[in-house]
């Protein structure tokens, strides 16, 4: 793709999110997941690269064991799931705080409330499932304060102070995962050092280091840096998979990942996120189509080839 489309793309992007974030929150709240429910049918569909992607991802996780017509349908329901997602994401500063914790289902969070009880600093390590922004309304309910969280650089550079303005509406701290003025792992661990809690999603990994994990019976590699983290600050590593529920939102927590102790850091590092990807496991096997992973993780897992010719997908970063 030439640098000029790319940027007519990017700014197009950019446009469609603002009208968006506009528009969607005016439509009455049927209306809106009536026509967002119709979105992700239609993308299930067109079959494009990231419904493909996400074929594969769900085969795996289900262990091989659906027809390619049950895996179609777990599919076409994923997909409705993460439109459910947008539509939410668009309405969400128009939903009352008040709303979102009422309607939260909490499984575990007596494991989050043994942390916090000790006066230790919290970290919550998240896939990418649900809506987990939904979540930090609740976090930030529970917490009586706001979080720290980490935002991906998207471009164009407006799209990405976009989601950085959504989610600081909705009382996060948000700092950049690169190009801040100062590294992004410096600024979260005076955030903890102070007693604070982070939100981290750690199902993918996004730079050029990570640690090998065994990831529904694959190999999968995932940032080790909530691991490295509550090493250094002492914090509590807590896994938590968000879900949907038919009126709201659930969330799981897992019990408290432990870090410190004996032997290279490194391999405590691995141990520790093996632990988390086993909790995220766990929990995103029982409800398999709120997890939103259309990126590929596994090496060899690549999308599943088109059903038709010209199969695409249209550009959508992932501003989760």
């Amino acid at each position: 793709m030439s640098q000029a489309r790319t940027a007519v793309v990017a700014r197009l992007t950019d446009l469609g999110f603002a009208a968006g974030w506009h528009a969607v929150r005016l439509l009455p709240e049927p209306v809106a997941r009536g026509a967002f429910d119709r979105a992700g049918r239609w993308a299930a569909g067109r079959d494009g690269r990231g419904t493909r992607q996400l074929r594969a991802n769900l085969r795996v996780v289900t262990g091989g064991r659906l027809s390619e017509a049950e895996l179609g349908e777990l599919t076409a329901r994923a997909l409705r799931s993460y439109a459910r997602y947008w539509q939410e994401a668009f309405r969400l500063p128009a939903i009352s705080s008040e709303r979102i914790v009422a309607d939260t289902e909490v499984v575990g969070v007596e494991h989050l409330e043994k942390a916090r009880a000790g006066g230790r600093p919290v970290i919550m390590a998240l896939p990418h499932s649900g809506n987990w922004d939904a979540a930090g309304v609740w976090f930030i309910d529970w917490l009586d304060g706001p979080f720290m969280t980490v935002a991906e650089r998207l471009r164009p550079e407006s799209l990405y102070e976009r989601f950085v303005a959504f989610r600081e509406s909705l009382g996060f701290r948000v700092v950049p995962l690169t190009g801040g003025p100062r590294p992004s792992t410096e600024v979260l661990r005076d955030w903890l050092a102070d007693g604070g809690a982070t939100c981290l999603l750690v199902d993918r990994n996004l730079g050029s280091g990570g640690v090998p994990v065994e990831f529904f019976g694959r190999t999968a590699t995932l940032p080790g840096g909530a691991a490295l983290l509550a090493d250094r600050t002492g914090a509590a590593l807590v896994p938590v998979v968000c879900q949907f529920t038919g009126r709201g939102w659930r969330l799981v927590f897992a019990p408290e990942v432990p870090v410190a102790g004996d032997g290279r850091l490194r391999d405590r590092v691995t141990t520790a996120m093996q632990a988390v990807a086993d909790a995220f496991a766990a929990a995103i096997a029982g409800q398999p189509e709120d997890w939103h992973m259309l990126g590929r993780i596994w090496a060899d897992v690549p999308p599943d080839p088109p059903a038709r010719p010209g199969a695409g997908a249209p550009p959508t970063p992932d501003g989760r």
